[in-house]
């Protein structure tokens, strides 16, 4: 064996064997807190070969409420998941090291849905409303519903954990619950029941910012595993435009994860989210000081600002690399 051919032997066994220590750092589990459309980008990567395409090795499994999943990369199971800025905030006041690195939906599209026979604030009080889970996304928003309508959640209305969307609806067929919030488009899901909206987001004054969908992690993983950060959140946002642009696939899609056939349905979440994804997916700071006051307030003493749990410098090196404007030519 000549020299020239055995060094060349041993740079190709080198790279091999760096590729495959590439593959084996790349490989890993991420989370998503719902199969309602808010959350379609994350499936919708796994389901297209997005992650594959920006070299990573994904399992993507769904951990139903973004609280759940917070406390999961609280704990260390899991690197990267979906996170909101309620539960992203409320868990660095009580110590958590954690940083919203992109927000692909920065505000909450809800509908306060409620019995036909109610239909005042007054009418509503001791009655139930259905959430997912204590802190969740459909948790801030029933909050902010009720203290819109000038109620006291817990006090005048009761907060219980029921499930997701679906499972919302099906507590409010049986009259568990006399509300829940619930995504556009769960109102078809509810059809044969006597029903109507009290109150939705879009009938604020303005727009409700709340940092929604966002992928969070530790600041010690950023901080060490960046590329793979930034190839997942490029996954993503490839996975929020394929949302947006094809909307057949979109549908289909949905229906797989969420486990919903009806077309209505489908349609209207569709419909309403596809203009909610954000084409540049920034951290909503305005937002994530409301939930951070919030979280604050509950304990005294703690010291976290906004900057300590807002990452999102790779969305700006992305942008800065034209990588959103492929999505739009």
């Amino acid at each position: 064996m000549t020299k020239a051919y055995s060094f060349l032997l041993f740079a190709a066994l080198a790279f091999f064997a760096a590729i495959a220590s590439l593959s084996a750092q790349e490989k890993l589990t991420v989370s998503y807190s719902s199969v309602d459309a808010p959350s379609a980008n994350w499936y919708i990567a796994q389901d297209k070969g997005l992650y594959k395409k920006y070299g990573l090795d994904v399992e993507s499994i769904f951990i139903p409420a973004s609280s759940t999943n917070v406390a999961v990369l609280v704990a260390g199971q899991l690197k990267f998941g979906n996170g909101t800025g309620g539960t992203i905030a409320s868990a660095a006041v009580g110590g958590a090291s954690l940083v919203a690195v992109a927000c692909f939906m920065n505000t909450l599209p809800y509908e306060l849905v409620v019995q036909e026979s109610i239909k005042t604030k007054e009418q509503l009080k001791g009655k139930s409303l259905g959430i997912s889970r204590i802190g969740s996304s459909s948790d801030v928003v029933a909050r902010v519903f009720l203290r819109n309508l000038g109620l006291e959640p817990d006090k005048d209305v009761a907060i219980i954990q029921v499930g997701g969307a679906g499972e919302r609806a099906a507590a409010f067929r049986t009259g568990r619950i006399a509300a829940f919030p619930a995504p556009p488009g769960v109102l078809h899901l509810t059809k044969g029941m006597a029903q109507r909206v009290l109150i939705s987001t879009a009938d604020f004054q303005k727009p409700y910012l709340f940092p929604y969908i966002c992928g969070t992690t530790t600041k010690a993983y950023l901080a060490n595993n960046r590329p793979t950060v930034k190839r997942l959140v490029m996954a993503l946002s490839e996975g929020s435009q394929f949302f947006k642009t094809r909307k057949e696939e979109s549908k289909q899609i949905l229906a797989k994860y969420s486990r919903q056939s009806d077309a209505a349905y489908l349609e209207a979440a569709w419909a309403v989210n596809a203009k909610l994804f954000e084409r540049v997916p920034y951290v909503t700071r305005e937002g994530m000081d409301i939930q951070l006051k919030d979280a604050l307030s509950k304990k005294p003493g703690s010291t976290v600002k906004v900057e300590d749990i807002v990452d999102d410098s790779i969305v700006a090196e992305l942008e800065k690399e034209g990588f959103f404007e492929k999505f739009h030519k």
